[in-house]
């Protein structure tokens, strides 16, 4: 290996981007935000890390528990807290797309937390 070509050890990352924010709660529009931020998680699965979204465990459990609407009282119950949780495990979080409150706040909780922060995919080194 070149020692100019650095490549990392597998990261658990956190995909942090918008799920409702800028929607209207449009269930298309926020099928296309999950879309996004599944994509990349595809990309740095490809690039061998082990990518996670709190959307992949908050939504089976919040449907479980009985939910009846997006932002109802079990809906609130969930969401967040679950990719609160999902920070504290994670060696890093991964910011994509626009504006979100949620998503902003997952980045400031991994920094207070020295987990490393990402804001392009590019800047992950890859997996040896």
């Amino acid at each position: 290996m070149d020692k100019g070509n650095k490549r990392a050890s597998p990261l658990m990352i956190l995909v942090a981007g918008p799920y409702r924010s800028g929607t209207g709660d449009d269930p298309v529009l926020i099928a296309a935000n999950v879309r996004a931020m599944t994509d990349v998680a595809f990309r740095l699965f490809r690039a061998g890390h082990l990518p996670v979204l709190g959307e992949w465990f908050a939504l089976p459990l919040i449907e479980f528990a009985g939910s009846k609407a997006i932002g109802d009282a079990v809906f609130d119950e969930i969401f967040h807290p679950i990719s609160r949780r999902l920070v504290t495990k994670c060696d890093a979080c991964l910011r994509i797309g626009g504006p979100s409150t949620g998503a902003d706040e997952m980045v400031a909780l991994a920094a207070a937390q020295g987990k490393q922060v990402f804001y392009r995919i590019e800047d992950l080194a890859p997996v040896s």
